[in-house]
């Protein structure tokens, strides 16, 4: 209808303008709440695919809106069919840490272009941006058009049971669990993007320089802070002491001072913190090498920032094979012959995100053809989430 059309063009219009006006405050306060984040990371990873993501709804929503004809069956003509897109009702967002405002506004976006009222259920470890967006969505929008909710893990339970039309949740599978178990005592539909391990392998034939270089920044960004970071590398056997050398080029000429630059985020609390350094401990602990790939080899309490590390010689025992790293942590992994870098990782839960490195068309399709993720960037990481015509989270 004309009108819901132009409720979605009016309110996609406020939300862009909202974050418009308000781009400083809001890098800032995400930074407060890391300790330090990179304001231009967030700029670069936070504010502008929100504003791409707009401009998308709005170029799109009008054909999106229109009904569809579908074809009837010879025994039904001269009948017609089609299909009428309707509003669900109310959406529910429960929105991570990590990119609190991408990943609150990027549901947004499609739920109000879509005709729906939306409620948005804040991280309470990102507490200063969850305060300043909750004021900033109701100067701009009524309380029944959007509504922001914050506080703990004890509101989020009670958030996910309402009776939604729709509730979109981005966090570990984990809570992903209870967030579907209590969405089904409603017959709620769920949108669940739960990250993973998610794997980075070098081809045959591929520079392994340029590898090195693409790996660390998708590692590096938000301090590997990413559910789409690679959480592993996969190289031919023989190359892995070269691949570090290559890396800790990479990091030492980006951040040449990383425990001091702006420029390299602090991971976000205490608990975190001390789970990665749990990690690489316990790695150590059971036989495996920890190598720094940068000048900087410890990490800083003080400011909570981790220097890349990377992970050799490591076993399925080890808790850092076991569970996403979600940090600055790369072990990296051996294989002899690409089917077997293939089984290796055909033999985990497929991953979110997996990034094949190759100039071989054929090598390229066998990867795509004998995996399964939900998404795939080949030779560089982290891209496909830009696009807004692919789906995410397969």
């Amino acid at each position: 209808p004309a009108g819901l059309y132009k409720l979605g063009l009016a309110q996609l219009a406020a939300l862009e303008r909202m974050l418009r006006e308000n781009m400083s405050p809001i890098a800032e306060a995400i930074r407060s709440d890391f300790g330090n984040r990179s304001l231009h990371e967030t700029q670069l990873l936070e504010l502008f695919p929100s504003f791409e993501a707009i401009g998308h709804a709005r170029h799109h929503l009008k054909s999106w809106m229109r009904p569809e004809r579908r074809a009837v069956s010879m025994w039904f003509l001269p009948g017609r069919a089609r299909v009428l897109h309707q509003p669900l009702g109310v959406v529910g967002v429960i929105v991570p840490w990590n990119y609190p405002l991408l990943l609150a506004v990027g549901p947004l976006v499609a739920a109000l272009a879509a005709g729906n009222r939306v409620m948005v259920k804040m991280s309470e470890y990102t507490p200063a941006f969850s305060a300043l967006f909750a004021g900033l969505v109701a100067k701009c929008f009524s309380a029944d058009e959007v509504a922001v909710v914050q506080g703990d893990a004890a509101v989020a339970q009670a958030f996910s049971r309402l009776p939604f039309g729709h509730l979109l949740f981005t966090g570990s599978t984990r809570v992903g669990y209870s967030v579907m178990r209590a969405a089904a005592e409603n017959l709620t539909p769920v949108t669940l993007e739960l990250g993973g391990k998610s794997p980075a392998i070098l081809g045959p034939d591929y520079p392994l320089e340029k590898f090195a270089e693409r790996v660390m920044v998708g590692k590096t960004i938000n301090a590997g802070q990413t559910c789409i970071a690679p959480d592993y590398v996969l190289v031919p056997a023989g190359q892995a002491r070269e691949f570090i050398a290559a890396a800790r080029k990479v990091v030492d000429a980006c951040y040449p001072d990383i425990l001091r630059t702006p420029d390299y985020s602090s991971i976000v609390g205490e608990r975190h913190y001390r789970r990665l350094l749990g990690l690489v401990e316990d790695a150590r602990g059971q036989g495996a090498e920890v190598v720094p790939l940068s000048a900087a080899a410890e990490a800083d309490d003080a400011t909570r920032r981790i220097p890349p590390l990377a992970i050799l010689n490591a076993t399925e025992a080890m808790q850092v094979m076991q569970e996403e790293i979600f940090g600055p942590v790369l072990p990296v992994v051996g294989y002899r012959d690409l089917d077997e870098a293939i089984r290796y990782v055909n033999a985990r839960p497929n991953p979110l995100a997996l990034y094949y490195f190759d100039n071989d068309r054929s090598r390229i399709d066998h990867v795509l053809e004998q995996t399964l993720s939900g998404g795939v960037t080949i030779n560089d990481t982290l891209l496909h989430i830009a696009q807004d015509s692919l789906p995410f989270g397969g």
